[in-house]
């Protein structure tokens, strides 16, 4: 007479196989890239990956006045942020699509960062806090955070933003890659009580959510010069005197 089979064995073949194939890697993998443009024996720049999961998941928007002015949108997802370069910035406007180029996962510890990086450096340029918050999953899937990673890989990746100048509800949408394999998306915003059709959000926000300043402030402020192949902010110079004139201080300026 045949034996009756266990319970055990009657489970879906391929079941270990499909959850381990959709496991999330670490941050530690998904940091590779960023790691590899930078030179740890001589920086003091967050490696990365030691952020413990929370509840609330962040994303931040830095303008970054770079060899050209976008803004870097970061989503956080699995201990680090998913990165894009939007080169015309977010709009609330629906009929709006927006190009953003996928950059390298960056670390959780780096959405602080407000200030200059030199010319010459990886990144050079002014960068500002333009925009920060938390997000939620904005798709169908009863598990939020598994359908943020199924939304990612598939190229359809639908969020809701709650940030002090954005909000409301927005897709990324895979479209090609370019000729150097960065993977282009577009960037639009889902028709809800938050869209608004016409408008030019980055025209009207011109400062930093974080200290109020504009561009031109922050790039002229003492001592906020971010190495970012050294990582490690600059020592202040000596400072100018007040009652020097606007050439005087741009000329000193010139010569640091």
């Amino acid at each position: 007479m045949a034996k009756k089979s266990s319970p055990r064995s009657k489970s879906p073949k391929g079941t270990k196989a499909a959850k381990a194939a959709s496991a999330p890697a670490s941050a530690e993998a998904q940091l590779v890239e960023y790691r590899r443009k930078r030179d740890f024996r001589r920086t003091g720049e967050p490696k990365g990956g030691t952020v413990r999961p929370r509840q609330k998941l962040a994303f931040v928007i830095q303008k970054h006045a770079a060899s050209h002015l976008h803004y870097d949108l970061r989503l956080e997802l699995d201990g680090v942020m998913k990165s894009w370069a939007v080169p015309k910035g977010p709009s609330l406007d629906p009929a709006v699509k927006r190009l953003a180029m996928q950059v390298e996962d960056h670390p959780i510890e780096y959405n602080g960062f407000e200030g200059t990086i030199p010319k010459g450096e990886y990144g050079g340029g002014t960068v500002m806090l333009w925009d920060r918050g938390t997000y939620t999953y904005g798709g169908s899937n009863p598990e939020p955070l598994e359908g943020l990673r199924q939304g990612f890989q598939k190229g359809d990746f639908k969020f809701v933003l709650h940030g002090k100048r954005l909000q409301g509800s927005w897709v990324l949408v895979r479209t090609r890659r370019d000729q150097n394999g960065r993977a282009q998306w577009l960037l639009i915003k889902h028709r809800d009580e938050h869209a608004r059709p016409g408008s030019d959000v980055t025209a009207e926000h011109q400062t930093s959510v974080a200290s109020r300043r504009s561009m031109e402030a922050i790039a002229g402020a003492e001592g906020e010069v971010w190495h970012s192949s050294r990582a490690q902010r600059s020592t202040p110079p000596d400072p100018v005197p007040r009652e020097s004139s606007a050439y005087q201080r741009l000329m000193a300026r010139r010569r640091r």
